[in-house]
């Protein structure tokens, strides 16, 4: 994981929403093809919760000759969030008033920095435009707040989510951090042992693959199979594992840090109604919905369609659920392949 990720510092300081701020800030981020003179020919690749800057990795279906993700044609380039522990600022970084890790201590991060701490990288690297800006889930709504607060987009594709965080979704997030607080091992809010990995995480993260997946998927993949002797149902197993894999990789105050983040999502906090900020984007914006996406119904982006005047919306079809959006890899090409080729405006 993590192959050709480079890292790098802000010149600039990066102050949150709260006030905090950081000073030469590090920030992770892998880039493929090569930025033309004017440094308009970009993709813009938002990573969701427990994403990296590698999106190769994760969304590789995109990716290659003739995908959305053409390295020939277009300098792609995906950086990891503030927040993260996997090399952009985040609670594992040092904070150098103590040299100690910031932790628990690591200020609460909004969508809304995410966004401004990947403008002041851009803006560092010389893009100038961006011919599209994509991302699901998380990083669908980074993308979404990209498109209202930075003019270079020329176009976006927003996947499985909202214009705002709904109380279902808070409520599912609130639960798997309560998971993670509630651990034994954790005492006055950090975890008492250096090394992981940890059952709260894991705990979370169960809760997580639920939520990300839908009743038929795992009924037609498991059943009410055994898997062992002990009575252990196969769907038991798999979440087991699914919650002990995530829990090597991800750091638990990064986890609380950025679910934390999503539930700041909401387009009209602090500014107008959401039919008039939407109203206000004039590229054209495709949405995509995964017909049997339970924790973010397809609902909240045929919404979204609504009100965008150059939106249009298309609907995966998978038993997947949430995951879809990394599975469908045929499907999200052939609907986005031909938005990303049409030159005019799109009317929905």
């Amino acid at each position: 994981m993590n192959q050709g990720i480079h890292i790098s510092e802000l010149e600039k300081p990066f102050i949150t929403e709260s006030g905090f701020r950081f000073e030469h800030a590090p920030v992770a981020y892998k880039t493929w093809g090569k930025l033309n003179s004017a440094g308009d020919n970009v993709i813009l690749v938002f990573h969701a919760l427990t994403g990296h800057a590698a999106a190769d990795e994760w969304f590789p279906g995109i990716f290659g000759e003739g995908n959305v993700c053409d390295p020939d044609e277009h300098f792609i380039i995906c950086i990891n969030v503030p927040g993260s522990c996997y090399g952009s600022v985040g609670p594992q970084s040092i904070n150098p008033e103590t040299g100690k890790p910031y932790r628990n201590n690591f200020p609460e991060i909004t969508i809304r920095d995410m966004v401004r701490f990947q403008q002041q990288f851009l803006d560092q690297i010389g893009v100038s435009g961006i011919e599209l800006a994509i991302g699901g889930s998380m990083g669908g709504m980074q993308a979404l707040e990209f498109i209202i607060m930075d003019r270079r987009a020329r176009s976006a594709v927003l996947i499985a989510m909202g214009k705002a965080h709904t109380p279902w979704a808070i409520g599912i997030s609130h639960a798997q951090r309560a998971a993670i607080t509630n651990d034994p091992n954790w005492k006055n809010g950090n975890y008492e042992l250096e090394n992981g990995p940890f059952k709260g995480v894991a705990a979370a993260r169960m809760m997580a693959m639920i939520t990300y997946r839908a009743p038929e998927d795992y009924n037609l993949k498991f059943g009410r199979k055994l898997q062992n002797e002990d009575g252990q149902f196969q769907i038991e197993s798999y979440l087991n594992y699914q919650g002990e894999k995530l829990a090597k990789r991800m750091d638990a105050h990064t986890y609380i840090t950025l679910t934390k983040a999503m539930d700041s999502h909401d387009i009209a906090r602090g500014r107008d109604d959401y039919e008039y900020i939407l109203n206000r984007i004039d590229i054209p914006v495709q949405v995509i919905g995964i017909k049997s996406d339970h924790l973010y119904p397809v609902s909240e982006q045929k919404e979204l369609a609504e009100f965008l005047p150059n939106g249009r919306y298309a609907e995966i079809s998978s038993t997947a659920g949430h995951d879809g959006f990394l599975i469908e890899f045929e499907q999200l090409n052939q609907i986005i392949n031909p938005f990303i080729q049409r030159k005019e405006l799109l009317i929905y």
